[in-house]
């Protein structure tokens, strides 16, 4: 066995010998040598607010931030794909309320630009925020919609919050951290350790690699070819491309019939506008987006097909009796319960009585 091991070792050793003398090293190694590229030699910045890198303690910690960032390379691979689709949109918004377009590299670092992100503590959405700051700034988030999902309505709500944040704080470095870790907190910091310098700051560990994680992204994306990322245009995902209209709902209304309104599917629906929850519109007013060009002709279509679903509802409405539960009638009408309770807006363990009207699509009604 020991002298199989050896063969093999000693043929992969002749192998590699042979190709590194056929071969141009560039070749072996097609990514920019890490060492080389972590040394920093040009002023970095944040809006405009340099990043201290004449503190060895400060350059060291970047160091760390951008190694593990180019090390994760089908992460960023993903953000520059991502960005062609979503930094234009941020980078207007930014532009038209005239704020640092730097402000764009939270949004990277937060969610990676996906809308369903979230995370443990409850944060969601392309700005993470927490459901308590996202109502504060006028965000709808209830059991029908959660517009920390929209691209448009979060990034409204989180340049509000940082013009809130750099009113208080004079910068918009420490505006980043308290974003990260809130403002209370943060001026506590400022407070007890005497300094409102945050490279000076000892804060939780995860602000302390905030901005660093930040700056590495900002390096990254604004030259991706001197760190190995070579792309053309095609490689990267399409641009955002709908027509937006005022859909009004009279009642809750499937959001399967705007699809069809809209000759697409339920999925581009839920996709376009992911702040939707379930698979219902509320009653009420609602902008909506459809695929680009579909909205010639959809308020008519619409309409046809709601007033068809109303009298097919009609046709199929069930009346709870005794000792029923919502097990028994899907199996009685031999339809998935799950269906049962996605056409009734029903919780799973949701009690029902005699007399309630549940909405049945039966394959074999009773």
């Amino acid at each position: 066995m020991k002298y199989l091991v050896s063969v093999f070792l000693i043929s992969i050793l002749t192998v590699a010998s042979a190709h590194s003398e056929n071969h141009d090293l560039s070749e072996i190694n097609p990514f920019p040598g890490l060492i080389s590229r972590v040394r920093i030699s040009v002023p970095l910045d944040f809006c405009g607010e340099a990043v201290e890198l004449e503190n060895q303690d400060v350059r060291e910690r970047l160091e760390k931030e951008f190694l593990l960032t180019l090390w994760d390379r089908p992460q960023v691979a993903l953000w520059i794909k991502r960005s062609s689709r979503y930094l234009p949109i941020i980078e207007k918004m930014l532009r038209e309320h005239d704020m640092p377009e730097d402000l764009k590299y939270v949004a990277i670092i937060e969610s990676a630009l996906r809308p369903h992100a979230g995370s443990r503590k409850g944060a969601i959405g392309f700005w993470q925020f927490m459901q308590a700051t996202g109502l504060k700034y006028g965000l709808v988030i209830d059991s029908e919609k959660d517009q920390r999902r929209n691209i448009f309505y979060s990034t409204e709500a989180a340049i509000a919050y940082f013009k809130d944040l750099y009113d208080l704080l004079g910068s918009w470095t420490l505006s980043a951290a308290a974003y990260n870790m809130g403002e209370q907190g943060l001026q506590s910091e400022i407070l007890a350790q005497k300094t409102d310098n945050y490279y000076h700051l000892y804060l939780p560990l995860e602000t302390q690699r905030y901005m660093l994680r930040i700056i590495s992204a900002k390096m990254i994306l604004s030259e991706p070819e001197t760190y190995g990322f070579w792309y053309t245009p095609e490689d990267l995902y399409p641009p955002l491309q709908f027509d937006r209209l005022k859909l009004n709902c009279f009642q809750e209304t499937p959001i399967s019939i705007i699809a069809q309104a809209a000759n697409t599917h339920f999925k581009v629906i839920k996709d376009l506008n992911p702040e939707i929850r379930g698979h219902f519109l509320a009653a009420g007013s609602h902008w909506l987006l459809i695929p680009k060009g579909a909205a010639d002709g959809f308020q008519e279509k619409f309409k046809t097909l709601v007033s068809q679903w109303q009298a097919e509802n009609k046709e199929h409405v069930y009346v709870v009796k005794e000792g029923d539960n919502l097990s028994a009638i899907a199996e009685r009408f031999n339809v998935p319960l799950p269906a049962l309770i996605i056409w009734n807006r029903l919780e799973k363990n949701k009690h029902i009585y005699p007399g309630d009207r549940l909405v049945i699509y039966p394959q074999n009604a009773e």
